[in-house]
């Protein structure tokens, strides 16, 4: 059996040229999509913060095993030729919990402010770069901006239902990666440092994005920038959430636990995928717009 090839951009052109249809790789922007996202990261937060913190595997090694779990379902929905919900949204839980530990290494360290109960280490390996939310957050902006300018050079489309190439779509997942690497680092300088508090933290962020969906009535407002804006925010929000859900009520936390608030995460996630797999199943046998469109 011959390996499935990548589309290139040849191909697309190729496509628009001679008016064939091109199968999409992404989902549609649709409130079912944010919802999915937020319960995404919000696992992300939970489960990241159970390897690293619960289970004492530290954010070094955590980060270095889950970045591998990145790749691995990466390449699976790189190779993938059409799109598949559950593909998709594992990369996106696997960017959130890699962007957890991620975040906690870059700006973290050993000191009594991160290492609670008197410990002193946290896993095998260096604890933390010690950066301080700030200065993690400019580095992180730092890259993504320059993931974007790299994106705006080459020419090809921000909209992601519009992203069929294997170049686009490296691109993207290149973006979220780091997205939620700093939307954990602005999670956590909410629910930490600003004297917010996680419920404080969780409300500020959800006002924003309130206001982003004002924003998307006014025509001079691009929605693609609504967009990439929102899904930087989503993962503050669930960052918050996550944290106000586990976190100790002396904290301003529920203390539900990351073992518990994981498992019951993850199978409202499982169940909307399942959804999102059966509405998609359903669209190819009616042969609906969603599963394929015409290369533009």
């Amino acid at each position: 059996m011959e390996k499935p090839e990548a589309l290139t951009d040849l191909d697309v052109a190729a496509a628009s040229r001679t008016d064939k249809s091109v199968t999409k790789k992404l989902p549609e922007a649709t409130l079912a999509f944010w919802i999915m996202k937020i319960a995404a990261t919000t696992l992300g937060e939970t489960a990241g913060d159970l390897f690293a913190q619960t289970l004492k595997l530290g954010y070094f090694l955590t980060t270095v095993v889950l970045f591998l779990v990145f790749l691995v379902t990466l390449v699976v929905q790189l190779r993938s030729r059409h799109y598949n919900p559950f593909f998709y949204w594992t990369v996106i839980l696997s960017t959130s919990m890699a962007g957890t530990t991620m975040s906690d290494f870059m700006n973290r360290d050993a000191s009594a402010k991160y290492l609670a109960n008197g410990a002193t280490k946290l896993g095998w390996g260096p604890q933390g770069l010690g950066l301080g939310y700030p200065a993690g957050a400019a580095i992180l902006i730092s890259i993504l901006m320059a993931i974007f300018l790299a994106w705006k050079l080459s020419g090809m489309t921000f909209r992601i239902r519009d992203i069929v190439t294997f170049r686009g779509e490296a691109l993207f997942w290149a973006a979220i990666l780091v997205s939620n690497t700093l939307g954990t680092s602005m999670g956590d300088f909410l629910s930490d440092s600003s004297g917010l508090g996680y419920l404080g933290g969780a409300l500020l962020v959800t006002g924003v994005l309130a206001v982003l969906v004002v924003l998307m009535k006014v025509p001079v407002v691009p929605n693609v920038l609504l967009f990439w804006i929102a899904f930087v925010l989503t993962r503050p929000l669930g960052a918050t959430a996550g944290d106000f859900l586990t976190k100790p009520v002396a904290k301003g936390g529920l203390d539900l636990g990351t073992a518990g608030s994981s498992a019951v995460l993850l199978a409202v996630l499982f169940g909307l995928m399942a959804y999102a797999h059966v509405r998609e199943r359903r669209s190819v046998r009616e042969g609906q717009a969603p599963v394929t469109r015409r290369a533009e």
